[in-house]
């Protein structure tokens, strides 16, 4: 049998290292945030204690301490699905759901007693959803951000026209640069464009070269 010190200190543990993890997608405001990390690591931790004084309190061969715990790692999966939303053409809370499907196996160590892989492991986590996610973000804006160049014609109302174009796919404008070429009708326009994170860069190229006054379109990473 598991002593009441070592149970209570399990449970303490447990509960710490999710508020760890849950403290950080409280701070950027996900459905299943602080109180509910701590919930599903100290539960998963308790499950385990108990199936842990099972095994320990019927003949050896009558329970098997792992089939318990099996259901934590498989029913975690509805709550986590809760947390996933979709928003149109994008889905959040996948980072969420999974947090939580790992938080679970934080606290099925700690009621295992294993401290050293629940401390290791709830530092992997924290490092993976704090300091990896600047990371992913920052990749994210280069890929944003593009550079077009454009020949068109030097005419009134190009400009307005591809503007338009752009605005109808929701791209924004960062920047232009216009410049004449000289003895003729046309001009070089440069533009740093912000695109949303759903739209394909081919596509923007495509509608752009199909616009009448639009003789070439190039594009490179802003």
């Amino acid at each position: 049998m598991i002593t009441t010190e070592a149970v209570i200190i399990r449970l303490v543990l447990a509960a710490l290292m999710g508020g760890i993890v849950g403290l950080e997608r409280e701070t950027v405001n996900r459905p299943a945030g602080f109180r509910t990390h701590i919930l599903v690591c100290m539960g998963s931790a308790l499950i385990m204690i108990v199936s842990m004084n099972m095994y320990y309190s019927f003949p050896p061969g009558s329970s098997d301490p792992a089939r318990i715990a099996a259901q934590v790692v498989s029913g975690i999966g509805f709550l986590g699905a809760g947390t996933i939303l979709r928003e149109g053409v994008n889905i959040k809370g996948l980072t969420t759901a999974a947090s939580l499907w790992a938080i679970a196996g934080i606290g099925l160590a700690n009621g295992a007693g294993m401290f050293v892989p629940a401390a290791a492991g709830t530092g992997i986590i924290f490092f993976t959803l704090v300091v990896l996610k600047r990371i992913e973000m920052w990749v994210a804006i280069k890929k944003r951000f593009k550079q077009l160049t454009l020949r068109i014609s030097d005419v009134p109302g190009q400009i307005g026209l591809i503007g338009t174009t752009l605005g109808k796919m929701r791209v924004n404008i960062k920047k232009i640069e216009f410049k004449e070429i000289e003895e003729s009708r046309q001009a070089v326009l440069t533009l740093i464009i912000e695109i949303p994170p759903y739209l394909d860069m081919t596509n923007v190229v495509v509608e752009l070269s199909d616009l009448p006054g639009v003789f070439e379109v190039e594009y490179e990473e802003g």
